[in-house]
Order: C-alpha cells, then structure tokens, then sequence
C-alpha cells in the first residue's frame, strides 16, 4: 500500500521579491504594520487619557493651525479630549474588530465551503441556496437588524459580522474544492480507504489556504468600515468605548467650525481599510503563480 502525499504548494524563494516588486503595496504594508503598532502600545505611547475631559482646551485646533498648541498635536473636541490619543485607542478596537470578524467568518465559511465542495449532491445545493438567501439581504441592514435586537457590545459587532460575511469564503473555497476534488492525490486517497474528513483536512485545506487568506484580509477591510459604519449610528460597541466611527458622529457638528473632530478619524479609517485593501492585493500576487516570473 503506498502513501498519498497531498499536493500542497511549496514555498519559493521569490516570494519577498514578488513582494517588494509592488512598491504601492509595501507603502500598505508598512502603513499596515504602523497601525498594529500604535494599536498595541495605545496604552503607552497616548499622550493622554482617551476619556479624559477639559473644558478649558475644548476644540482647540491641531498644532500647526492658528491658536493651536504642542500639548494637542492634532487637537482635541467639544468635550476637551485629546483627539490623537483618541485616535490610537480607536485603532484597537477597529483592528480586533476587523481581525476577529475576519477569522470567524473564515472558519464557518471555509468549513462550509470544504464540506460542499467535497460531498456535492443535495447537501452543496442546500448550502449554496442559504448563502443564496443571506446575499438576498444587504450585509450591512442585515448587521444592523441583529445587532438592534441583540444590542450593543464589542462581541456582539464580531459576532455579527463573522456570521454575515461567511458566504464569499464558502463560494470561494466550494469552487476551488470542486477542482481539486478530481485531481490524483483525492482519488487515490479515496482508494485506499482514507475518510473525508481526512482527506478534506489534510489533502484539500492546505490547498485553499492561499485564496483563504486572501479573501480574509480583504475582508478584515470590509469589518473595520461596517464596524465603524455601526458605531457611528450608535448600534456598534458601548458609547464609552472609543471608535472612529463614534469620533466620526461627535465630529460632524463641528465640520463647518472644526473640522479636525471628524476628518482625522475619518482619515485613519480611510487610511487603514486602504492599506488592509492594498495588502489583500499584495497576498493574491504573490499565490498567483505569474507573480513569480523573473
């Protein structure tokens, strides 16, 4: 009896290459990188607390506009508080938000579309009729429905939009099952007995891992601006939490008079979807197999 080996793609030594040919994307991934940083040590390099108000220096400008000051660098809002330090204590919400929505829905979905992929038949169509339906629905209405009636909460957001982005992995993963379920290491796996659950975990998964994390950092993107979305409306994490998408809803009162209560965090959302977006790219160049050539 001879041992299957799985045809999983091997690592090659241009990867690095491939990546630093995409000079637009390794400016997004060091932004990228910068925002995880800040994210993490938000506790130790804010210069003050993100909740701590005084009236006194309420909407002060940034800086280096007129009538600003050093002590704010990007000045502070209607209730005093230091908008820089805001800014970093944001980021981390944004980022686990955006990271764990991602994973969450990466798990259901790949399951699901590893399981639909390899046993066909009656059971693939009823999964794709319900991912079907869930497209029916506006992700973004359907978040707000489950998160108006489960309430507000940091989990809650997660949970919400790890199960609502699972589709586009199951579609994903399911095509490409549906290709490999065909090739020689599946049929001679199947022939000398191996189970489908093995053979879906060890011959099929290290196979889709490529298209897997492309598609999740794309969506980690997509989670950070619902979130954000969310949060400005009020349905997203607790209004004592700090967001951008809550920075953003206090802010736009004063777009007219002070403008730097709304674009700063508006600029750090844009900024950190952009570069999730343009790392996402970077991921697909380098499975692709063309990404390689010299």
């Amino acid at each position: 009896m001879t041992a299957v080996t799985a045809a999983v793609p091997t690592a090659r030594p241009s990867v690095v290459r491939a990546v630093l040919r995409n000079k637009l994307g390794v400016v997004a991934i060091t932004v990228l990188a910068l925002m995880v940083l800040v994210a993490v040590f938000a506790p130790l390099i804010a210069p003050y607390d993100p909740g701590a108000q005084d009236l006194l220096v309420r909407l002060h400008p940034p800086a280096w506009a007129h009538g600003g000051s050093s002590a704010h660098l990007l000045g502070t809002d209607q209730l005093g508080r230091d908008i820089l330090s805001r800014l970093f204590y944001g980021a981390r919400v944004s980022l686990l938000v955006g990271a764990c929505a991602a994973l969450l829905a990466g798990l259901v979905g790949a399951a699901i579309g590893l399981v639909a992929g390899y046993l066909g038949g009656w059971f693939d169509r009823i999964l794709m009729r319900i991912a079907d339906i869930q497209l029916a629905f506006p992700s973004i209405l359907l978040a707000l429905a489950v998160v108006g009636f489960l309430g507000s909460g940091l989990w809650y957001v997660v949970l919400v939009l790890g199960f609502t982005g699972w589709v586009s992995y199951a579609r994903v993963i399911r095509s490409e099952v549906l290709s490999l379920r065909t090739r020689e290491f599946v049929t001679e796996a199947r022939a000398i007995g191996v189970r489908g659950g093995t053979i879906m975990r060890r011959h099929l998964l290290p196979n889709v891992l490529a298209p897997l994390a492309t598609i999740g950092t794309l969506h980690v993107a997509a989670a950070i601006v619902a979130e954000a979305s969310l949060s400005y409306l009020g349905l997203g994490v607790p209004k004592q939490t700090v967001t951008w998408g809550g920075m953003l809803s206090d802010g736009q009162l004063y777009l007219g008079t002070s403008w730097w209560v709304a674009v700063f965090p508006g600029l750090a959302l844009m900024l950190t979807a952009l570069s999730v977006n343009l790392t996402g790219d970077v991921l697909r160049d380098v499975a692709d197999p063309k990404a390689y050539r010299s």
